[in-house]
């Protein structure tokens, strides 16, 4: 491992950013396209539109769909789960830790009687994440190295900060 890969990488970055702080500011995308709007079950989520990557969703089962593809619990789960190990993975290289191991697995909670509207006391939303980092480090390693790559890549782990502190979402509904 070369531990200067994220820090070369991110050197002109960080430097064009002190001077121009607006060109941090990046927009991500996504949008659902699907061959059959009359489905109510299906429809693919194309991430980053224009590299030609698309991802199948389903409905879950506990809302009366097939739950035959990922849902849109198991692709938030997936976001969070990508975000932090790539953020371990490039806090461990910026810090020169070299990673025996890393596995990131995301539980997300939630009541489905809220968006059923069986009980409108239950609140339409996840109830709880949960968020299992497995990570081995290379023998010999100190704890505290160690540590400080935990604590760094949780503080700097976008979509975790995003679910911690959410950002107002503004939805607009075009009708033909």
């Amino acid at each position: 491992m070369n531990s200067k890969q994220v820090r070369e990488a991110q050197k002109p970055l960080r430097q064009h950013y002190t001077t121009e702080p607006g060109a941090a500011k990046v927009i991500d995308h996504a949008r659902t396209r699907h061959a059959d709007a009359q489905d109510p079950f299906h429809t693919t989520v194309e991430p980053m539109p224009g590299i030609g990557t698309t991802i199948p969703v389903g409905v879950h089962r506990a809302i009366g769909g097939p739950h035959d593809a990922p849902t849109p619990g198991d692709i938030l789960c997936a976001a969070l789960a990508a975000c932090l190990d790539s953020t371990v993975r490039m806090i461990a290289n910026l810090l020169g830790v070299e990673l025996d191991h890393l596995e990131v697995s995301v539980d997300a909670e939630v009541d489905v009687r809220g968006t059923m509207l069986v009980n409108r006391d239950v609140p339409v939303g996840f109830q709880a994440l949960r968020c299992h980092v497995d990570l081995r480090a290379k023998e010999g390693t100190p704890v505290e190295l160690v540590e400080r790559l935990c604590n760094a890549a949780e503080y700097s782990c976008i979509v975790l900060q995003t679910l911690r502190s959410p950002p107002p979402v503004h939805t607009e509904f075009s009708t033909h």
